[in-house]
């Protein structure tokens, strides 16, 4: 008998609602795949993984209360071993390297989520990093 692969457990931050029940709803879609948390704010971001320390985090970079960059510093800081994946509308090449620089292991445009989300979910549990390859061209 072969023997489950784990889930992953998947915080998502954005603080627009309709973009986190789209993620949720494609995440239910996959057995190795779990939605724990849902934050709108980066302050509720990092206090939501304080708490549950999921496998793998998905943040918005424009958040009230506190930006997803912070969000990402403060993680990181409580836990150096943190998955984040940036999910943003900025492909600019400021903001990725600030982003990687926080911390973060991909980074995946908005435009692109719904192609390309499951499988950066996968790598970046496995200890890859990811940036996608038109964001890659821009920092080139």
């Amino acid at each position: 008998m072969a023997s489950e692969p784990p889930v992953i457990r998947i915080l998502s931050a954005d603080d627009h609602p309709l973009l986190r029940s789209g993620i949720g709803a494609l995440i239910a879609t996959q057995p190795d795949l779990r939605l724990v948390a849902e934050a709108a704010t980066g302050k509720e971001a990092v206090q939501l993984y304080r708490e549950l320390r999921p496998d793998v985090t998905l943040m918005d970079l424009q958040m009230p209360a506190m930006s997803g960059l912070d969000a990402i510093v403060a993680i990181r800081e409580s836990d150096r071993t943190a998955r984040i994946i940036v999910l943003t509308t900025f492909s600019g090449d400021a903001l990725v390297q600030r982003a990687l620089k926080a911390g973060a292991q991909a980074y995946v445009l908005k435009s692109l989520v719904r192609a390309e989300i499951l499988d950066t979910i996968r790598r970046v549990h496995a200890g890859e990093s990811l940036v996608q390859a038109d964001v890659a061209a821009e920092l080139a």
